[in-house]
C-alpha cells in the first residue's frame, strides 16, 4: 500500500484533493472489479484491491478489511451498497485525520465539511440515489419548502461533528 504513503495534505484544498482522489479511485473499484478482499483509495485516483496491509502508516486509519466477506451470501447490488458505506466513512475518517493532525480551526473545518457533503457519497453514486436526487430536485425546485427533515437533521448532526472545537 505504497501509492499514497507519502502524501501529507496540509491545508483544505489538499485535504479535499485527498478524498476526491482517493473517492474516485474506490468508485472504479466499485464499478470495474469484482474479485477483491481489502479495497485501498489513493489520492491519486488509482485504487487497489488485496489482502489487508501488513504496514499501514500507523496513524491512519484502516479502511474496512475483508470487504468480500459477506459477497457470497448477499445479492451484488446489496453487497456493493454495504462496501460503499464503510468505504464513505473510511474517506471521511482520513479527512478527519488529516485535518487534526494539521490542527485545522473551525473555519477550515466547515469549509472542509462544505467541500465533502457538495459531492455524492460513494454510496449515492453505486446506488444510483444521485440520478433520483437530480430528478427529484428538478421536480421541486419550485417548492424549496418540501425539504425533507431528516436529510437537514443528518447533515446538521455530520455538521457538528465536524465543527467541534
Amino acid at each position: 500500500m505504497d501509492a499514497g504513503a507519502q502524501y501529507n495534505p496540509r491545508t483544505v484544498e489538499e485535504v479535499f484533493r485527498d478524498l476526491k482522489g482517493r473517492r474516485a479511485g474506490m468508485i472504479k473499484a466499485l464499478t470495474t472489479e469484482k474479485e477483491n478482499l481489502c479495497l485501498y483509495g489513493f489520492p491519486n485516483e488509482q485504487w487497489e484491491v488485496n489482502l489487508p496491509a501488513e504496514e499501514v502508516p500507523p496513524e491512519l486509519p484502516e479502511p474496512a478489511l475483508g470487504i468480500n466477506f459477506a459477497r457470497d451470501g448477499m445479492q451484488e447490488k446489496d453487497w456493493l451498497s454495504l462496501v460503499a458505506v464503510h468505504s464513505d466513512a473510511w474517506l471521511l475518517a482520513v479527512a478527519f485525520y488529516f485535518g487534526s493532525r494539521f490542527g485545522f480551526d473551525k473555519t477550515d473545518r466547515k469549509r472542509l465539511f462544505t467541500m465533502i457533503n457538495d459531492l455524492p457519497t460513494i454510496f449515492e453514486i453505486v446506488t444510483g440515489a444521485v440520478k433520483k436526487q437530480a430528478k427529484e430536485k428538478s421536480s421541486v425546485s419550485n417548492h424549496s419548502s418540501n425539504k425533507s427533515k431528516s436529510n437537514s437533521k443528518g447533515v446538521k448532526l455530520l455538521s457538528f461533528f465536524f465543527l467541534i472545537d
